[in-house]
């Protein structure tokens, strides 16, 4: 979405930084008329000057007192930043500047403020090694709905906050029950919080439904988290002017490769084909065609439908259901590459030479017909397994199978050799059963068919972003920017309590990380090493400077191969076919410096929901295993306890230090263990126990273990 331009500052306009350094320099608070003289601003220029220092109080940076005067918080005793709340009712103020300590508030002295909100405190005792202080403004609400629990009471009901840093009741007069039961889930919107009330109240903006159903939990996330869900009346305008099916009209002037047998390769229960593939043998190596949906063929720059998209930024996938980036007539069936209908797509051609060197490239506007929709298991059957009946059945995409396979081998070869890192994590599957509801959380498998796909799109990905950048087009760079040494020091200590006696490189290299996730591979640790080890990597963001990704160990990179579930490929998309067509770039720096860090922030909320989503199935199932025993390692250590990941199911609980009653245990931290004061018994990360399920707090997602045994040795 293009931003609006800003209006042009006036040359006799202060910057703010002038005006903040002017304020400093005068040494006491100010009335408007006064800064009007100290900063010489015309009469002319006075309206626009007024509006530069709402803008600066609104963002905390200058503070309106009493008497109309505005000062400093620097100078004032006050800080600016976002609080968190603790469960037990207190705030931490982090501040925006980095030198500021940080602030303790008591919860007497929050005055309505709620965790994640941008507040001002007034430090009223800023000597102390843990400076105390008062908010005194909200600047920004970072929650609108607050998802919790109804209670109907007699004369006024309630909703208990599920999320633990909100620590207070809200209440609801009769009037604003919207029909409420009691003990269902609710969304409520805070009314009245002002500073003299102890307990807010609100109103009551969509009844739930039974906390034991998944639907409900998955509605709960998408409210937590603020994802828009629902179409806007101008997108669904937008869409009856769509046709049903490709017309005449829009294959005119495009390559016809409708007669290539490109196939689909996907999961079972996938219904939006981003991308569709074939690979044809040469007399001196391979040809790979790449087709991805067209999706900016039908959503225009500016267009309701573009705009809604840019707002999501990505589809978000909760076991079972989606809340699609665009409306399912897109998604599903005219921009999804189905089998035997006509799809527009975008093509890239890349021939490489028998060792997997790429050798030429080039990009069109197609029409194309997938031959096929074949799933990964369908895949690994008929090329790894080598299933006859299927070999049978499929023998017209043998060959073109096995030259994917073929090529697979060779590209992914080739980009472990340069570095590139490939974590083995495993990804958790939610099954459910026929009413829906969570059935099991299994392994997804991740095997040679996930390859062949990851390596065409990684290769599809790097050529048009190479492309477009000797071409001078500005594009959204998939960037990943490598981890600190700091971190790595941390890690190499931490696994050196593992007996893993690492060796600190030199300076960040993706290789060094991938001989670490090879040397613990087959370890019962292995999946705790890779997760700490993951952590120590930034996350990688959309950016216009192409920095490189690491993690990919890639000098040119970006998102062009799944346009209808994440925006940034649809950018990339506009600019390719404006290159293709030597028309002027659709974008322009500052706009896209903007829009990176807009949809970095979307993908960034989407994995937090989706990991969400993922605890609330992991307790739904457990509360079901009460009793059970498991084994599992031991993932962290606390003052309270240790944390312990499961093996057969997908789930993690905690041990608590008073279920173990042979000893007092104490936290040696840098160990990463807890010893027993007088048995000198550990309990260390990485250590294998055996635990039984006792309790389960569906409500606030806890699960607790009781310790059965520890299994040695640990190897």
């Amino acid at each position: 979405m293009a931003r609006k331009k800003k209006k042009k500052k006036r040359a006799g306009l202060p910057s703010d930084k002038e005006v903040i350094a002017a304020m400093r320099k005068a040494g006491r608070p100010m009335f408007l008329r006064e800064l009007y003289h100290l900063l010489n601003i015309p009469t002319a220029d006075r309206k626009e000057f007024r509006t530069l220092i709402k803008r600066l109080t609104k963002e905390g940076r200058l503070i309106h007192i009493k008497g109309k005067r505005y000062g400093l918080p620097e100078q004032m005793q006050l800080v600016t930043g976002r609080l968190k709340v603790h469960p037990d009712g207190y705030g931490v103020l982090e501040p925006e500047e980095p030198k500021k300590p940080v602030v303790h508030v008591p919860p007497n002295r929050l005055k309505g403020a709620l965790d994640g909100d941008k507040v001002i405190v007034r430090v009223e005792t800023p000597h102390r090694k843990r400076p105390e202080g008062t908010v005194i403004r909200i600047l920004e609400r970072a929650r609108r709905y607050i998802v919790g629990f109804f209670y109907r009471g007699r004369r006024v009901s309630t909703v208990i906050p599920e999320d633990e840093r909100l620590p207070f009741e809200i209440l609801i007069p009769p009037e604003a029950t919207k029909g409420a039961q009691d003990g269902e889930m609710v969304v409520a919107e805070i009314t009245d919080f002002s500073p003299g009330r102890r307990i807010p109240e609100g109103r009551i903006v969509e009844v739930l439904g039974d906390p034991e159903e998944l639907s409900t939990q998955l509605k709960a996330v998408i409210y937590k988290y603020e994802l828009p869900h629902r179409f806007s009346r101008a997108v669904k305008e937008e869409l009856k002017a769509l046709p049903d099916e490709v017309t005449p009209e829009d294959m005119a002037g495009r390559e016809d490769l409708r007669k290539i047998p490109f196939v689909t390769i996907d999961g079972e229960t996938a219904k939006d084909f981003d991308d569709a593939v074939y690979v044809r043998k040469l007399p001196k190596g391979w040809r790979l065609y790449v087709a991805i949906a067209d999706v900016a063929h039908y959503v225009a720059k500016g267009s309701a439908l573009d705009k809604e998209a840019y707002a999501r930024g990505t589809s978000v996938y909760f076991p079972g259901t989606v809340v699609p980036m665009f409306p399912e007539k897109l998604s599903n069936h005219l921009c999804s590459l189905n089998p035997y209908v006509d799809r527009l797509a975008m093509v890239v051609v890349i021939d490489f030479d028998r060792e997997g060197n790429r050798r030429r490239v080039r990009f069109t506007e197609a029409v194309i017909k997938s031959h096929e929709r074949l799933t990964y298991n369908l895949v690994k059957a008929i090329v790894v397994d080598k299933e006859p009946a299927l070999r049978k059945k499929y023998r017209r995409l043998l060959t073109p199978l096995e030259n994917a396979a073929r090529l697979c081998t060779l590209l992914r070869e080739k980009r472990l050799a340069r570095g590139s890192i490939d974590f083995d994590l495993p990804e958790p599957e939610v099954v459910l059963d026929t009413q829906g509801q969570p059935e099991d959380i299994v392994r997804r498998e991740r095997h040679f068919a996930h390859f062949i796909i990851e390596e065409f799109m990684i290769a599809a990905n790097e050529a048009v972003a190479e492309f477009l950048t000797e071409k001078g087009y500005p594009i959204l760079y998939r960037v990943h920017e490598a981890p600190d040494m700091e971190k790595l020091k941390e890690f190499v200590d931490f696994a050196a309590t593992l007996g893993l006696h690492l060796k600190l490189p030199p300076q960040p290299e993706p290789s060094w990380f991938q001989m670490v996730i090879e040397q613990v591979e087959g370890k019962p640790y292995a999946y705790l090493v890779n997760t700490i080890l993951l952590r120590c990597l930034k996350q990688a963001k959309y950016s216009p400077d192409n920095i490189g990704h690491f993690g990919l160990a890639s000098e040119c990179y970006c998102h062009f191969t799944s346009p209808i579930r994440r925006y940034p490929d649809l950018v990339v998309h506009r600019a390719l076919k404006a290159a293709l067509k030597k028309k002027k770039p659709p974008y322009f720096l500052e706009q896209l410096e903007e829009m990176g860090r807009h949809l970095s922030e979307r993908e960034r909320v989407a994995m937090e929901a989706e990991r969400e989503a993922l605890d609330r199935v992991r307790v739904m199932l457990m509360k079901e295993h009460v009793g059970e025993v498991f084994e599992g390692v031991i993932s962290a250590v606390t003052s309270f306890g240790f944390f312990v990941e499961l093996f057969d199911i997908y789930a993690s609980g905690v041990v608590r230090l008073v279920d173990l009653p042979d000893d007092y245990y104490v936290l040696d931290e840098k160990h990463h263990r807890l010893v027993g004061r007088h048995t000198g018994k550990t309990f260390q990360v990485g250590d294998l126990v055996r635990v039984k399920v006792k309790e389960v707090n569906v409500s606030r997602r806890h699960i607790t273990f009781e310790l059965v045994e520890k299994i040695n040795p640990r190897n």
